[in-house]
This record gives C-alpha cells, sequence and structure tokens, in this order.
C-alpha cells in the first residue's frame, strides 16, 4: 500500500487555492516509454487568500527541468508533487518532465491502448501527467501542441479547437477556462466517421468520431445520437455549443464508459460502437445515452464544474438527469422511468443500505475515485428529478437559465445551485438540502383511513441510522397520488402531496367510496414505500392503474411477494397472479416494451434485500429455484400464447434501433425465453440460425444457456465472432450470467483460462468476474469457491488496476445479509484482499468500508 495509514480529506477543511492560473500552454514529444511533457504556466496570486505555499501535484514523474521567470530553480520533489519557493506576485513556471505511458496499466493520466496514446484525467490523472495544482476549482485555457509520428501517430487530438498542424505535429486551443480534469490527448493511427451541426445560432460545428481502421462503419448511430443530443440540448435546455469541432474517440482500454473532456469526449469503445449485426438493443440505447451524458457534460460539467470533488453530485447528478429526459423523449418515458428506477434499486439501494453508505454530497473520502457511485450519480439525478416536481417545470426551466447566467465559468458548489432555485421560486430549501447531506433509504410507510365521504392518508417516514450519523431529520418528500374508484375509474388524478415531517396526514374529500390508493406515482421520491396490501389490489392496479409506473410496480409486488411466500412457506404461484400476467401480455394496447417488463421477475438480489428487510435470512440457493419454479409455472400458464406473441412482435424489413422495434424484440426475446422452458429449445435454435441482428441472436443463445444446452451454438458464435472484441465480451459474460449456481465458479475458472481472456482489458475483466459476481446464486455458492476466485483476481488486478479493482469489490458489500457460514467465508477473502502485499489506496479503502474493520 502506497500509505499503510492514507489519511481521509474533508469537505470541512476546504480551502481556497493559494494560486491562480491564467493559461497553461503544453508540448508533448510522445515516446512510449520516455514521452517528454513540457509546460508553461502562468500563476498569479489568488486574492481571496492570503495563503502563498506554492505546490504543485504530481504523481510518477521524473523531473528534468523546472524554471520560475527563466531561472533555474529546485523544487523539493516528493511522491505527491513538489513544493517551492516563488515570488509574491505573478510568474511564469515552466518545467520539463518524462513519463511512460506504455507501462501505465492504471489506465490514468497519459497512457497507451494498442498502440493508441489516450488520457483519463478524472479525478485526478492530470498530475500523472505534468506537475499542476490538480484540483478542479484551478480553471485556465490551454494550448496543446503534441509531437509524434506521422507513421505511428499520424491523428493528433488536444481540446478545444485545431490552430497549426504539420506533418508530425499538431496544435489546439481550448478558449474555454477548464480545470485540468477535463484535459485530454489522443493520437494514434484513427479514421474519422465525419458530421456537421449547425447550432441555433447558425454556426456550422464540425464533428467527428475517431476509431481504429475496421471499426468505421459502427459509428453512423453514434453520430446521429450525437447530432439529436445537440438538437435536444437547444430545444429544451437552450444550450448551443461553443467550439468549432467536436470530436469523439473510441478507446479499447478504458475504465468507465465515457469522459466528457471539452471538445474531445473519449469513449470505452462499448459505448460507441454499434451495428446491428454486432450490437443489442440495449447497446443501441445505451450508446445513445451515454453520448447524449457526455455532450450534456458541455455545459453542466464543463462550462460549470464542481468547486471540489466533494459537489461531484452538482455535476453528475444533474447531467444524468437530463439524458434520462433525454431518453424518455427519443423513446418511452413510462419504460425509460422504470429502468430507471430497477438500476437505482438494484446498485443505489444496495449501497445506501450497507456498509459503503453514504450521502450524495460526501463529507470525506481518502480515494475520490470510490465515490464514482451510484449515489452521486443515480440518487444524485433523482434529487434533480425532485426538485423539478417539487418547484414546477416553469419555475425549474427559469432556475436553470439563471443557473447557466449567474455561473458560467465557475466552480460552483450545492449551495449555489440550490440558490438559483430559492431566487428564482422564493421557497426556502434548507430541509430540502437534507438529501444532499444524510445518508440511507428513506422508508415511508402509509395507513388508509375511510369515513364519511372522507379518505386519509397517513405517513410515516424514517431512515435507518449509520454509523456517525445515527439521527436522520425528517426529509421533504413529494409523494404522487392518485386515487381509482373500485370499477377501475381515476376519481382523483395525480397530486403531489410534500411531506416535510415525521408523521403527516392528508385528506381527500368528497368521495363516493373508498378507492384504491396508487401512491408514489412515477416514483416520486427514492424511498422504500410499505403499506399492507393485499394480493387482490395488486392486481387490481395492474389491470386499471393509469400511471405506468404503478401499474407495473404492482405486479412486481405481486411476484416478490409470490417468491417470498414460495420460499417461506413453500407455497405454489397463484392463478390470480399468473391471470393478471396474462391480461398484461394479451393487452396489445400497451406498449410491447412495457409489457416485457411486466413480464420480467424482480432480481434474485432485489428479493434477497426484500426478504433481509423482512427479519429473515436470504438463502441464494432457495431463492434462484423460486425463481425457476416461478418462471416454468408462467410458461406453461400460457404455453398457447408465447408463439403468437412471438410471431406478432416479428419486425419485418431492415433492422431499426427505434424504440418501437426494440420494444417488439425485447418482448419477442421475453416470450422466446419462457416458450423456450417447455419446447427443449427448438424454437430458440430455430432462432439462432435465423437470427440477422445481434439482439435476437444473442438472445436466442442466452435462452439455451439458461436451460442448460446451446453448445453447438455457443461454439458456432465464438467461431463467428471471434475477430470481434467487443462481441467476444459478450460471449465470455452470457455464458456466467446464464450458468446454473452449481457451474458458475467452474465456468468463470475456465474461460480465466481461455487465450482470449484478456484480463488486463477492463471489459473483458468485467465481463467473466464482474459476470459472475452478478449472478446471485452462483457467487453465493455455499462452498465458497465462487468468493474465493473473485477474491484471486481482485488480488491480481490491484497492482495494475487498483480502480476497476476497487469498484469491483462492491460484489462482496452485501455480505453481511446472508447466514453465519457465508459471512465467515466472505469475511476471510476480505481479509486476505486487505493482507496481500502492496494493496492500493483505492482497494484499501473499500474492502476496509466493506468489513467495518
Amino acid at each position: 500500500m502506497k500509505d499503510a495509514t492514507p489519511q481521509a480529506i474533508y469537505l470541512s477543511d476546504y480551502t481556497p487555492p493559494a494560486w491562480l492560473i491564467d493559461d497553461v500552454h503544453l508540448t508533448f514529444r510522445l515516446s512510449p516509454t520516455a514521452t517528454r511533457v513540457l509546460s508553461r504556466i502562468t500563476f498569479r496570486p489568488n486574492p481571496e487568500t492570503t495563503d502563498r505555499r506554492f505546490l504543485l501535484h504530481g504523481e510518477n514523474l521524473k523531473l528534468i527541468s523546472a524554471r520560475i521567470d527563466g531561472t533555474e530553480v529546485s523544487p523539493e520533489v516528493t511522491d505527491e508533487g513538489l513544493t517551492c519557493d516563488t515570488p509574491q506576485k505573478a510568474f511564469v513556471w515552466e518545467a520539463e518532465v518524462e513519463i511512460s505511458p506504455e507501462t501505465n496499466t492504471a489506465l490514468e493520466g497519459l497512457y497507451m491502448s494498442n498502440g493508441m496514446y489516450c488520457t483519463q484525467c478524472e479525478a485526478q490523472g492530470f498530475r500523472k501527467i505534468t506537475y499542476y495544482p490538480d484540483r478542479p476549482d484551478v480553471m485556465a485555457t490551454f494550448t496543446v501542441r503534441i509531437e509524434g509520428s506521422a507513421k505511428e501517430t499520424p491523428i493528433l487530438l488536444s481540446n478545444g479547437n485545431p490552430v497549426g498542424l504539420g506533418d508530425d505535429w499538431a496544435e489546439w486551443h481550448d478558449p474555454w477556462p477548464k480545470p485540468a480534469y477535463l484535459f485530454a490527448l489522443v493520437a494514434g493511427d484513427l479514421i474519422k466517421h465525419p458530421g456537421s451541426f449547425t447550432t441555433m445560432s447558425g454556426k456550422e460545428v464540425e464533428l467527428n468520431i475517431w476509431v481504429r481502421p475496421g471499426d468505421e462503419n459502427k459509428c453512423a448511430f453514434g453520430m446521429d445520437a450525437l447530432k439529436r443530443s445537440m438538437k435536444w440540448d437547444e430545444d429544451v435546455y437552450g444550450r448551443e455549443y461553443d467550439l468549432d469541432i467536436f470530436n469523439i474517440v473510441a478507446v479499447d482500454d478504458f475504465n468507465m464508459g465515457a469522459m466528457e473532456n471539452k471538445g474531445l469526449n473519449i469513449f470505452n469503445s462499448s459505448a460507441v460502437l454499434a451495428s446491428p449485426e454486432t450490437s443489442t438493443d440495449a447497446n443501441f440505447e445505451r450508446i445513445e445515452a451515454i453520448i447524449a451524458h457526455e455532450y450534456f457534460h458541455n455545459w453542466t460539467g464543463n462550462r460549470i464544474t464542481c468547486r471540489d470533488w466533494f459537489q461531484l453530485c452538482l455535476k453528475e447528478g444533474l447531467t444524468v438527469f437530463r439524458d434520462q429526459q433525454f431518453t424518455g423523449d427519443m423513446r418511452s418515458h413510462a419504460v425509460k422511468r422504470i429502468s430507471d428506477v430497477l438500476s437505482l434499486r438494484a446498485r443505489q439501494f444496495r449501497e445506501d443500505n450497507g456498509p459503503l453508505s453514504h450521502p450524495v454530497r460526501p463529507e470525506s473520502f481518502v480515494e475520490i475515485n470510490n465515490f464514482y457511485t451510484a449515489t452521486v450519480y443515480e440518487k444524485g439525478a433523482e434529487v434533480i428529478r425532485m426538485l423539478k416536481t417539487l418547484v414546477g417545470d416553469d419555475a425549474y426551466s427559469k432556475a436553470l437559465d439563471l443557473y447557466f447566467e449567474r455561473h458560467d465559468g465557475d466552480a460552483a458548489t450545492i449551495e449555489d445551485w440550490l440558490k438559483v432555485f430559492e431566487d428564482t421560486t422564493g421557497r426556502d430549501l434548507n430541509q430540502f438540502k437534507r438529501w444532499y447531506s444524510q445518508s440511507g433509504t428513506p422508508r415511508l410507510s402509509v395507513n388508509t383511513h375511510f369515513s364519511d365521504g372522507t379518505y386519509r392518508l397517513d405517513f410515516k417516514q424514517e431512515t435507518q441510522p449509520t454509523p456517525g450519523q445515527e439521527t436522520k431529520l425528517p426529509q421533504v418528500i413529494p409523494i404522487a397520488v392518485g386515487l381509482l374508484s373500485p370499477n377501475g375509474d381515476e376519481v382523483v388524478p395525480t397530486t403531489v402531496l410534500e411531506m416535510t415531517e415525521s408523521e403527516q396526514s392528508f385528506s381527500f374529500d368528497g368521495l363516493a367510496s373508498e378507492p384504491i390508493p396508487s401512491i408514489l406515482r412515477e416514483f416520486s421520491a427514492p424511498v422504500i414505500l410499505t403499506r399492507q396490501s393485499t394480493n387482490v389490489e395488486r392486481a387490481f392496479l395492474l389491470a386499471h392503474d393509469t400511471d405506468p409506473f404503478n401499474k407495473w410496480e404492482s405486479g412486481r409486488a405481486l411476484a416478490k411477494d409470490i417468491l417470498a411466500q414460495m420460499i417461506t412457506k413453500g407455497t405454489s404461484p397463484s392463478g390470480d397472479y399468473l391471470d393478471a400476467l396474462a391480461a398484461v401480455l394479451r393487452d396489445d394496447t400497451l406498449d410491447p416494451a412495457f409489457r416485457a417488463l411486466a413480464m420480467s421477475l424482480p432480481g434474485q438480489d432485489d428479493l434477497a434485500q426484500t426478504l433481509f428487510e423482512a427479519g429473515a435470512t436470504p438463502d441464494p440457493t432457495k431463492i434462484y429455484r423460486a425463481h425457476q419454479t416461478l418462471k416454468q409455472s408462467i410458461a406453461q400458464h400460457l404455453q398457447d400464447t408465447w408463439p403468437r406473441v412471438i410471431a406478432e412482435m416479428d419486425v419485418p424489413g431492415p433492422y431499426s434501433p427505434d424504440a418501437e422495434a426494440a420494444g417488439k424484440r425485447a418482448l419477442q426475446g421475453i416470450a422466446l425465453a419462457y416458450l423456450t422452458r417447455i419446447d427443449a429449445g427448438a424454437a430458440a435454435a430455430r432462432q439462432y440460425e435465423q437470427a440477422d441482428n445481434m439482439t435476437q441472436q444473442l438472445g436466442a443463445l442466452g435462452a439455451l444457456l439458461s436451460i442448460e444446452k446451446g453448445a453447438t451454438e455457443l461454439s458456432a458464435f465464438r467461431e463467428q465472432w471471434k475477430d470481434d472484441r467487443l462481441v467476444m465480451d459478450k460471449w465470455f459474460g452470457l455464458q456466467v450470467s446464464h450458468a446454473a449456481p452449481e457451474n458458475a465458479a467452474s465456468i468463470a475458472r475456465t474461460l480465466t483460462e481461455d487465450p482470449a481472456f484478456d484480463w488486463k482489458n477492463p471489459n473483458r475483466f468485467r465481463a467473466v468476474i464482474g459476470a459472475l459476481s452478478m449472478n446471485p446464486a452462483g457467487f453465493h455458492d455455499p462452498t465458497g469457491a465462487s468468493y474465493a476466485l473473485v477474491a484471486d483476481w481482485l488480488i491480481r488486478l490491484d497492482p495494475i488496476n487498483p480502480q476497476t479493482t476497487a469498484r469491483m469489490t462492491t460484489a462482496f458489500e452485501t455480505w453481511r445479509r446472508y447466514d453465519v457460514d457465508r459471512q465467515d467465508l466472505i469475511r476471510e477473502e476480505l481479509r486476505r484482499i486487505a493482507r496481500s502485499d502492496g494493496l492500493s489506496r483505492d482497494t484499501g479503502e473499500m474492502v476496509g468500508r466493506i468489513l467495518g474493520e
């Protein structure tokens, strides 16, 4: 470990930077193992502070020379940076350092991916490039000269606009001040897929997606998504692009999905490359959303950045919410909302209710990379959504206009963000601010009363205490409610109730009969709602609720109750539930994508958490068996319907990734998976042979693997796609995710021995080890084989890529849910990771938090 006792950094200790920067000039002389970086930086004292200490961050740098105003100086250099005596007025700092991109396996700073130079500087990667005050509140304009080889690196890219180009050099200037984490450089043998966009003011912007030779036929969808994102941001938020050129680069080795560097977005190849033959509908939708997200950062993240890393949710939560709005407009708001809540519950609720729980704005951290979490992103977006719900659409738009006007060019805070809403609406948001400072998921319980035409809802909110933050104060919770009559008519349309107390009641008068409530419509707040309800009522809401989210939620709650009863009492699936599912499946007025979601069962991990919160110790094996039994019952109950649905959902003509066609294929795929359980895979085998797109080919293969068939197809798939790295990731992952619990560890182990398993590539590593950790019953195999295998690989990966390793330790975060034997097995593996030689600070912090030791 770099530091045996790493020190935490606290929000309360924030101080302004001692020195500000006017402009930065960088020269890169590229070499795989000896790149020279020359910097010329104009510093000036910050008038807001009297601190004049000069500290530049730097890691793994070889200092060649340093000068102040042209005079050689000898700074004091440590592993974390340098200090130096400086004039107490403005001066020019010059330095030359040497770095080795080829051996930079952590994929932070400047590194190489299959011969291509690329960068990742968020959060603190720029300090691995040159000495610099690597903090987001230090913003400057950058001019960058890149010198390379015309043969090996014919394309030389950086932020901003190109201002000079030679055979073996290029110069770029970014006129917009930015923090160092937004710096980017790419150099390599690349081919561009060009396009253009005319902004609302009439400016023509050059667009390019840069890829390796051979990938140029997989860029058209990404380019179209980029243009639609630019147009949407103008139409909905009034935000126009501000440079002459916008570049995207696809990189194979990348720890994240993508990065919003100003004017030069760097993408994991999996988040931008797409074709019907190699990408599923889910891939297309993900690419559309990520391209939008990174583009939207141009204003919510770049033009307005965060003052410090504790404010990370300011840019990420807002930008996630914006990309969710975009996807809803492009596709289906109802389906998008359900998908977002599924992700929130699967990732963020799990995080919020375990040892990794932290507020949307953390109070402290040891390693900032460990706080790129579902809480910061997904819960951060939910907080924005709630704020918009509370103030209304018009006030939200006015507040955003003021935010952009007031803070353009600023490094802002959550307080700045809330202040524009207070100034626009006149509301006091001090209580609402608790969503940013209190960790944990609020539990919202409700009791109902009806008398003399008045219907009363009695709500109570509470949040489980967490270490160091035992007292949780009541939060502002917007509760969207609708009331239905016994015949299914909506007697009270959606009304937003604003809960501010620990206990609070709301009444509706003038009702002819006791209504059936539809509570928390559109999932209006990220809370866990509990209410005594019958399966008859749930089935009624599944059939009649006019709110698509709660319609789906009622069916999901019904399924969870049935599965819980099967696990704890050994009961059989009820006929009412199966009939209700049949009604949804056969309702042609419903969106096929919605029907596909309604036919999908609650996840096994979700069910484990539900049982745990009910006071039971979840058994992953029993949950898996109950899942299989219920799937079989559904398959048999609707066996005459599946072939008709498969035929009706067939989409004629050339493949299109649009929402309508994708929705039909989603329902068709669900129907095929159920049919496979009763026809021994005959239909799936036929679809595999006839498929002309990856959605249907992979869906058929997955259906076969789920009944432990498909060996011939699996082999054929590998032979067909062995030269396509992204499709091979699917081949690896599919086998592990569909493995029976008793086989998961052995299948994963065998795949790690496959010649195509490149464990140093984050995508491939996640395809096997990540897939194993997300196969609930397989990962929690009572022998502990999967625990040991995952731990072995995390120990191996940590020395070369701490960031990916640390994120994947979250596989163990729910260990306290389970029985004593499983707890003992997991605790030992976590301690074994903690004891490993040279454990990184990233992974050490995560393991320590999960263990609670």
